[in-house]
């Protein structure tokens, strides 16, 4: 779900006791860092770093929490911050505008808006207009991050400490694999659905790396119920009834959806299976949205926007011809009611439902403090 331009969930269950409630000013912990990783659903500023003239740098961006852009592809905090929170960190600095260790001291992000799984050059030899697509996929950030714990931990046992006692957040990843291909008008049976089994195989690599190198937390989000994206339900409107749920919500973009969670869960469930140390954690940002946009009163939200962007420009969903929105955008008066802030992202009320969520363990498989780490 993270966008052309920014094309992002995350989750989390910081909970001590399992499914204990969780609120910002309650979570206790006992890692001592936070790394992630993903695209826009995560990346705190390091598209910004390099691409200095992006939407997210612009009003109305940042508006609710910060008041002002911060490069964040929404109108507040988004699912890490949150994290965070409840882990008594500071927000992660974006690892390119960061400059010293002492800037990852507690941690690091490394997501971007745009990045996928697979590298850039696979989609350049897909025929895809690279414009929007950076050259920083799931491999590179890993990579990032290996230079990062490198300069944290001069010695071995440093480096083992430094793993044992941190929190990884592994995306969401993926979505963008598909966002890219889908709006560059590509065949969903022949080029799109085919690229599943690729992505997990990125990520499936990346969560191996991470406990080669001593993980012993890892948060691998799934993908968004695309088929209640304001955009996409503007690019796939249909005339045929049976295209739609209940909701409102394309069937075969939800079921599409699903088929990528399932195939990222029988893969966690194969490396639990040969590292049973590792607490590896599936966050389901899927059902957590859907909640939302099914019941959107019970949990604070306008039913009347539920499937509309709040600020876009214009049309059913208010999410026309735009990936983003800008100065001149239809802008809702109160982001805090709306589900989706531009028509890919969701607003911080959203991101922060997620977190809980994740947080209290109702969208999380199984509990994330499960055992105590390392003191360092």
């Amino acid at each position: 779900m993270a966008s052309p331009l920014t094309l992002v969930l995350p989750f989390f269950v910081l909970v001590v006791f399992p499914y204990a409630a969780v609120s910002a000013g309650q979570a206790s912990c006992c890692y001592k860092r936070l790394f992630s990783l993903g695209d826009s659903i995560t990346d705190t500023g390091n598209l910004a770093s390099v691409a200095p003239n992006i939407s997210a740098l612009a009003f109305p961006y940042g508006e609710t929490f910060f008041h002002r852009p911060t490069g964040r592809f929404c109108d507040g905090r988004l699912i890490v911050d949150f994290i965070a929170e409840a882990l008594k960190l500071p927000l992660l600095t974006p690892f390119l505008a960061g400059k010293t260790a002492e800037d990852c001291k507690q941690g690091a992000n490394f997501a971007v808006s745009g990045a996928t799984a697979l590298s850039q050059q696979f989609f350049k030899d897909m025929g895809l207009d690279l414009t929007i697509i950076p050259p920083f996929s799931l491999d590179v950030q890993v990579e990032w991050f290996q230079r990062v714990l490198h300069m944290l931990g001069p010695t071995e046992q440093d480096r083992k400490d430094i793993m044992s006692s941190s929190v990884f957040l592994m995306g969401e990843i993926g979505g963008n694999d598909y966002n890219h291909p889908f709006f560059q008008n590509r065949s969903f049976e022949d080029e799109i659905k085919p690229l599943v089994p690729k992505v997990i195989e990125k990520i499936e690599n990346a969560t191996k790396v991470l406990i080669g190198l001593g993980a012993k937390a890892i948060i691998v989000p799934g993908n968004f119920p695309i088929g209640c994206i304001p955009r996409y339900l503007t690019m796939f409107q249909s005339n045929n009834p049976s295209d739609y749920d209940a909701t409102g919500c394309i069937r075969w973009l939800n079921d599409f959806a699903e088929e990528h969670n399932r195939a990222l869960r029988l893969m966690l469930d194969s490396i639990r299976s040969h590292d049973p140390a590792v607490t590896i954690v599936y966050g389901d940002y899927y059902d957590a949205i859907l909640e939302v946009t099914r019941s959107p009163q019970k949990h604070g939200f306008r039913k009347d926007v539920a499937l509309t962007a709040c600020c876009g420009d214009g049309g059913p969903h208010n999410s026309g011809t735009l990936f983003s929105c800008n100065a001149t955008s239809v802008l809702c008066p109160d982001p805090s009611k709306h589900i989706s802030w531009d028509g890919l992202h969701l607003t911080e009320a959203a991101y922060q439902f997620v977190a809980y969520g994740m947080m209290n363990g109702q969208y999380a498989d199984r509990p994330f403090c499960s055992r105590n780490a390392d003191s360092n």
